[in-house]
């Protein structure tokens, strides 16, 4: 599908409108197999009698497992085209998510949850390169604002969601949801007209064309202020359901209803960049999400250090803390990428799989550090880290 056939067409339900739907859903799928399961941690360590570590890990080893294999993803998809591994991808997370609805120890846990993150990477990438097939510079940029919004929709609703099968159901119902949820994702893709692969003529060895990509400092640094920024959000996910249920005492359907509270944060940061984009710019909007991302969590290192967020009115400044941080990176992440793989416009799923994989990197490395760092207030010095890093970055070299 090129983009003078997307220009062209219009309507609810048009060919555009169908693979912004995909896209959207495979986002959603990709992230909510973790969301929909956060409010559970707590009791997935009692039931498989795992230790506090290893329930986190749990989550680490998805986002690893989702960025180890994305370059390989990305030139299957150059190579093969879009369709043939996004197949691929959502079979293995079907199997994946059905396996895991009757996993009955630690172990298969770990081991299902690092195979579905390899799937669900593949799909999340795909998504983007496929949006990337058909629009670039701003236009790109707020058509992955969109995508940010499926995001959001699987960051606040799946965690509600979660909270709800774990107060009411079982925890495992979750990965039932998720499976279904790629069967109707793969049913859909077969309506749509995906771009062709390039087949197997000459081309620069894979290592090579990402060694390309990776030199140009226009894609390389907008890529790691992104990841840095996926970085600070991701280790929030993964210490809240210890501090808000834990050390605030909220219960599990109060912890899962906070997701809305989030996924309402994100939703407006999307939808400012989808608004407003056009009028500011991808460059300016970027400076203005990686000021709030910093400034925000320095705010929560400084404060979780001083002993101020402690008690209700603790929770409550630490909820709007961790608000306005997801909002900045929800500013940040679309306008970031946009302008990384804009610049290597000329090297197509090369360009989107290697930012992707930049980013779930630095994200999975902070999300195996907050399980090493064992939440003793060095988390904060962690996201405080990530943000300020992204802030220097932005001020700096772009």
């Amino acid at each position: 599908m090129s983009k003078a056939v997307c220009a062209k067409q219009s309507g609810f339900w048009s060919l555009p409108a169908r693979t912004m739907t995909l896209a959207c859903l495979l986002v959603f799928m990709a992230q909510m197999a973790t969301t929909v399961y956060l409010p559970s941690l707590p009791t997935v360590m009692q039931e498989l009698s795992m230790t506090r570590r290893a329930t986190e890990l749990s989550i680490s080893i998805f986002v690893i497992g989702a960025a180890l294999p994305v370059l390989f993803w990305g030139a299957a998809a150059d190579r093969f085209g879009r369709r043939l591994p996004l197949t691929l991808s959502l079979t293995l997370f079907i199997s994946c998510s059905a396996l895991l609805a009757f996993c009955s120890n630690g172990t298969q846990l770990l081991v299902l949850r690092a195979l579905q993150g390899i799937a669900a990477g593949g799909a999340a990438i795909i998504a983007r390169i496929i949006v990337r097939d058909n629009w670039s510079g701003d236009e790109l940029a707020r058509r992955l604002s969109v995508l940010s919004i499926a995001f959001i929709a699987a960051l606040g609703g799946g965690q509600f969601i979660g909270g709800l099968l774990s107060q009411y159901s079982h925890w495992q119902m979750g990965f039932v949801l998720m499976g279904l949820t790629g069967l109707a994702i793969l049913l859909l893709m077969q309506t749509l007209p995906l771009e062709a692969g390039r087949g197997a003529g000459p081309r620069p060895p894979m290592a090579t064309a990402y060694w390309r990509i990776l030199r140009r400092p226009g894609f390389f640094w907008p890529a790691c202020v992104g990841g840095l920024g996926f970085a600070t959000t991701v280790t929030l996910q993964e210490v809240s359901p210890f501090i808000m249920q834990q050390g605030f005492g909220l219960n599990v359907t109060a912890f899962g209803a906070l997701g809305l509270v989030i996924g309402v944060a994100y939703f407006t940061g999307a939808m400012a960049v989808n608004r407003t984009v056009a009028r500011f710019g991808g460059k300016r909007l970027m400076q203005v999400g990686a000021s709030i991302v910093a400034m925000t969590t320095v705010a929560i290192m400084l404060l979780w250090w001083s002993g101020v967020l402690v008690g209700l009115s603790g929770m409550a400044l630490f909820i709007v803390l961790y608000c306005l941080t997801i909002f900045g990176q929800a500013v940040l992440f679309p306008n970031s990428m946009a302008m990384a793989v804009s610049d290597a416009k000329e090297q197509g799923a090369y360009a989107m799989a290697l930012c992707g994989f930049l980013q779930q990197c630095l994200a999975g490395i902070a999300a195996a550090g907050a399980v090493l760092l064992e939440h003793h207030g060095l988390w904060a010095a962690a996201i405080a880290s990530s943000g300020f890093i992204a802030w220097l970055i932005v001020k700096l070299r772009m």
